[in-house]
């Protein structure tokens, strides 16, 4: 009966047609029933009754692998299937990834709730996880810290799970937000063992602004030996302009992996990925206000110049001599004090202390009408990393119930970063990890299935990280015109800390002793209980050399431990085809920088290490012969210990929200993606002290104070608050996507996509002085594949929707704003073979 409802599903009967066909072949239910094989139709399999069950297979699944139907160790190490798991998890195929376009982890947000990230100064380094700092992990590994220093090769990857809340026990200490977990390309040399030849494809992307990205992948057995394996390669390399002035990618991505069976119970996983990648960051449009999101009106103008010795650059001695900040430090509702914060200052204070800043004023004021590539860039601007990624994996089955795997990884991220405005930041870190598993299953009849882990673990992770921001004047440059001797200024990493002093310079390591358990139980096929915890003894040493931040080797060790745990429920009842389940969690969390280092001061008052906590009740559903996949979830996460914290990578944070996910193959050819977040994300220190330090824009002066009169300089302070809520992150997004398949038709090969993201308005900053209009992206594309080739042609924004990204809300919000990306295409091309 089944069986017949779904092919005439297929066959594009309605559902009362489908209801009247059930019903009338039940009385042959009983009969076998034979039905002719095809790759993209039916499969044919009996019971111990005899009875023969036709499965349809959609096509347009087994081409875009819409359904999270495959077991997924992403969440607690375990293969249980995301349906089965009792996290909020997403997973996203390479094929999803090819045919929604998705080429960045900005686009994540249309298939992924709790998804959306605000701009770190234009590169998508890490996904906000809902609306927090997440993590990137590589096969299950933690990879470095890269909020952005890099873009993450999302091309390369052959899977991406989205976990979202901090991670599991046997993962070690992680963020509250969440994590991405990639499985690349390279992953799949498991399946070249199997193959009789190699086999693979090369391919060319063409799209908007000349971008231009070439790819090669190759698979297949091999021996060494006399001993078989299987091999997967995978190369790309991108030559990119862009939308916004002055901006290019050049990047290479290499990846390489290696599975072989040394004995019939003893196998080997080795390879690596090696990313270069120079580019530049982009923060936007400078001298934001209202006026300027609203209708493009920019304040043109250049300061008095302020380069004494000709040099063409404002050193951190011009600089300093020239007076260009006042700062507001108090909070205080008190009309007698005269140094309250921000957002207290009468016109008359601000006036009169701008007055004695001369140097702040624009000489010679006007307005403009901008357009969104015209941002903070100036053509000597630099982001440059080397990343180097490798892992060797043993795996030994002693018997069919007891496996050891010994996982060692390594990490590497060279970092360099160079902004004319005034910031610079270089990065030397890498981190080995040693994991060892001992996973464990026993069945006990028929009533209960259990299944254990037990990691012992080591880390060890060597950083050494500088940044200059002493002097950091985001509207000094008019960006109408060339950055000049104006606003251009000396770089610590260009010019020399004698010339340009670190703020912070940073050297360092820690070790991380871990010691976790994990035990996962069913009962009846239907109970479900997983759970464990973690112990981490952690060892940092950090030494603040040299800056105007720290004093000359300012040498700390500390010893801490952290215990982590977590406790999960969930329960199938098969008649409505749902699981219900519970989560509640404690995760230790490490408090490290945007190059993985641990400021010596978080050492020294020992708040390098702190707890986040998690509460998440939701409900998973399988229906319509798996045919549909839904999961609802609320959730409530709260990042403690006040005290420690980084104001850009890990702040003390209170998250809720709502969140909903929808696959479903509605027929053979039609399949549909769509979610929703609600999210609310609050500032428990901002709440508890009342107050936030942020950069003011013109939209925080008061009444009667011209912000032409601030633009050569800077104003910052406390901005008071009464809830602590963050902005840049919209509490309601909505996404819906579809995809045909024309497999079946003349047109057999081709899918077409559609899809649909909506996002709430939004404040730019913590002070709430500019507000970001809602928007919809429209986005549509279509693909070909036969035996031996590909084509792609898609758009994004189709509709050319005017819309923004907020960027460092918590700190530079009301100062700079990312204008996203206009209407844009890509093409692409590859021969399989």
């Amino acid at each position: 009966m089944r069986a017949i409802a779904l092919m005439a599903l297929g066959s594009g009967m309605g559902l009362p047609a489908i209801a009247a066909a059930a019903d009338d072949a039940a009385a042959t239910a009983a009969a076998p029933v034979q039905v002719a094989q095809n790759d993209s139709s039916t499969t044919t399999a009996t019971d111990n009754s005899g009875i023969a069950e036709v499965i349809v297979k959609s096509r347009v699944n087994r081409e875009v692998n819409i359904l999270p139907t495959e077991p997924n160790d992403s969440v607690f190490g375990f293969n249980k299937s995301i349906k089965d798991t009792p996290r909020a998890v997403t997973s996203i195929s390479q094929e999803m990834l090819t045919k929604f376009n998705i080429t960045d982890i900005n686009d994540i947000v249309a298939l992924t709730p709790g998804s959306f990230t605000q701009s770190f100064f234009g590169v998508a380094g890490s996904l906000d996880v809902r609306g927090t700092p997440g993590e990137n992990y590589f096969r299950g590994v933690r990879r470095v810290d890269n909020p952005g220093n890099y873009p993450q090769p999302i091309g390369a990857s052959d899977r991406i799970d989205i976990v979202r809340g901090p991670a599991s026990p046997i993962y070690g200490p992680s963020k509250i937000g969440g994590y991405l977990n990639f499985i690349p390309k390279s992953a799949r040399a498991q399946d070249g063992a199997y193959m009789t030849k190699p086999a693979g494809e090369f391919g060319v992307v063409r799209g908007s602004w000349d971008n231009n990205t070439l790819h090669g992948e190759v698979g297949g057995p091999g021996k060494v030996f006399g001993q078989a394996f299987g091999y997967y390669l995978y190369a790309e390399a991108q030559n990119a302009g862009s939308y916004y002035d002055n901006t290019s990618t050049n990047q290479s991505i290499y990846q390489a992996s290696f599975d072989a069976d040394l004995t019939d119970k003893t196998r080997i996983e080795f390879g690596g990925m090696y990313q270069e990648y120079e580019g530049n960051q982009v923060a936007g449009w400078n001298r934001l206000s209202q006026d300027l999101i609203d209708h493009g009106t920019y304040v043109t103008g250049h300061p008095t110049s302020i380069d004494t010795n000709g040099d063409g650059r404002i050193s951190a001695a011009e600089a300093g001599a020239a007076n260009l900040s006042i700062f507001y430090p108090f909070g205080s509702s008190d009309p007698n004090v005269n140094f309250g914060s921000v957002n207290e200052q009468s016109a008359a204070t601000v006036n009169a202390d701008l007055a004695n800043h001369p140097n702040m004023a624009l000489v010679n004021p006007g307005t403009a009408h901008i357009n969104g590539s015209q941002v903070l860039v100036a053509p000597e601007d630099s982001l440059t990393d080397q990343v180097k990624t490798l892992y060797f994996d043993i795996i030994h089955s002693f018997t069919d119930n007891l496996k050891l795997t010994n996982k060692v990884f390594y990490d590497s991220l060279n970092n360099n970063n160079e902004n004319a405005y005034g910031f610079s930041q270089m990065a030397d870190t890498w981190a080995f990890e040693d994991q060892i598993i001992l996973a464990y299953n026993k069945d006990v009849g028929d009533w209960l299935k259990s299944a254990y882990q037990f990691s012992p673990s080591l880390r060890h992770q060597k950083f050494s990280h500088g940044d200059n921001f002493a002097y950091e004047y985001f509207d000094r440059r008019d960006i109408t015109e060339q950055a000049s001797a104006f606003d251009r200024r000396t770089l610590s990493t260009r010019d020399g800390p004698t010339v340009e002093p670190w703020s912070s310079r940073t050297v360092g390591d820690y070790f991380d002793y871990g010691l976790a358990g994990m035990a996962d139980y069913t009962f009846f096929d239907s109970l479900h209980f997983t759970g464990g915890g973690r112990y981490d003894s952690l060892h940092m040493t950090s030494t603040c050399t040299t800056g105007v931040d720290c004093t000359d080797n300012d040498k700390h060790k500390d010893t801490d431990g952290a215990w982590s745990w977590s406790f999960s429920t969930n329960y199938d009842i098969p008649v409505l085809g749902i699981s219900p389940y519970f989560t509640r969690a404690k995760q230790s969390t490490m408090i490290v920088g945007q190059g993985g280092e641990i400021p010596a001061d978080a050492v020294a008052s020992k708040n390098a290490v702190a707890n986040s906590t998690l509460t998440e009740i939701g409900v998973k559903g399988s229906f319509w012969d798996d045919r549909i996949y839904a999961s609802f979830a609320h959730y409530r996460q709260q990042r403690l210990d006040y005290s420690a914290q980084n104001t850009v990578t890990n702040n003390t944070t209170l998250g809720k929200g709502w969140e909903a996910e929808l696959r479903a193959v509605l027929t053979n050819n039609l399949a549909i993606a769509a979610n929703y977040s609600n999210t609310k994300v609050y500032n428990e220190t901002a709440k508890q002290n009342g107050s936030q330090f942020s950069f003011a824009g013109a939209g925080d002066l008061p009444a009667g104070v011209d912000p032409a009169d601030m633009y050569g300089g800077v104003i910052n302070g406390l901005v008071l608050t009464t809830d602590g809520r963050k902005q840049g992150v919209p509490e309601n997004v909505y996404s819906i996507y579809l995809i045909y398949s024309f497999d079946g038709t003349i047109l057999d090969g081709l899918t077409g996509t559609v899809g649909m993201t909506h996002v709430d308005s939004t404040y730019s900053g913590f002070s709430k002085a500019v507000k970001l209009p809602s928007y919809t992206l429209v986005n549509a594309g279509t693909n070909y594949e036969s035996k031996h080739w590909k084509f792609g042609l898609q758009g994004k924004n189709l509709t050319n929707e005017k819309y923004f990204r907020s960027n460092f809300p918590d700190l530079f919000g009301s100062s700079v704003v990312l204008p996203e990306l206009p209407r844009n295409w890509t093409m692409s091309l590859a021969y399989k073979f």
